[in-house]
């Protein structure tokens, strides 16, 4: 498989118990590609998410993802990789108890990073979701849209190869929308990170290329 190949799915399956939600589906993202995906709610999105990070294995085929295959992954490689992807969640997790900046730079202090680069990384980082003016404050004295901002920071924090995001902006003003979105976009075309956003809308404007997969059917299938 290609180096540049960042996800390659082959007849992959996903499935609940006995339910497949996601049948023999194949694709694959390059490096450096901003991928949508849409489909009815109850569709597998967030399922299919979920398998990229490792928190659901295929029932069946493959699916390799930064070279690594999902099926017969150790927890110790799988925990690597981990560190290596920026994930934001639609319910933010944040902690509480901890401040804004503290919050952002999770992912580098797992990582044992010197407090002078969490320092450096949140001011930036903060600098670019509008929220400079919030660094020491916490997360329950913010709106939902500054709190998905600050869960899309970490994200970013440790430089990841992959942003995984599920609904980002499902339910945030205009303003926290486009701030997120703008990130995204400079992510991806400044630093060829390569981000897959599930989400019910894909933005009206949107300055770089995208490709756009639907799931319906149990399938995942390329809107050209």
């Amino acid at each position: 498989m290609s180096s540049n190949i960042v996800i390659n799915a082959s007849r992959l399956t996903l499935s609940y118990g006995h339910t497949d939600i996601i049948k023999d589906a194949s694709f694959s993202v390059k490096k450096g590609e901003f991928v949508f995906i849409t489909g009815p709610s109850g569709s597998g999105k967030s399922t299919l998410l979920k398998s990229l990070y490792g928190q659901i294995k295929p029932t069946a085929g493959n699916l390799m993802v930064g070279g690594l295959d999902m099926i017969n992954i150790p927890r110790s490689k799988l925990q690597g990789l981990r560190t290596h992807l920026g994930i934001v969640f639609q319910d933010y997790k944040l902690i509480n108890e901890w401040t804004v900046a503290k919050n952002v730079v999770l992912p580098l202090i797992i990582a044992g990073y010197s407090m002078d680069v969490q320092q450096t990384q949140a001011k930036r980082l903060l600098k670019h979701v509008k929220l400079s003016d919030h660094i020491n404050k916490y997360p329950l004295e913010l709106s939902g849209g500054e709190q998905q901002r600050v869960g899309v920071a970490r994200a970013m924090s440790k430089n990841p190869f992959l942003i995984l995001a599920d609904e980002p902006t499902g339910n945030l003003d205009d303003y926290s929308s486009n701030v997120i979105w703008d990130l995204m976009e400079n992510a991806c075309g400044q630093l060829e990170t390569t981000v897959l956003v599930v989400t019910h809308r894909i933005p009206s404007i949107f300055s770089i290329p995208y490709r756009h997969f639907i799931i319906e059917n149990k399938g995942v299938y390329e809107v050209h």
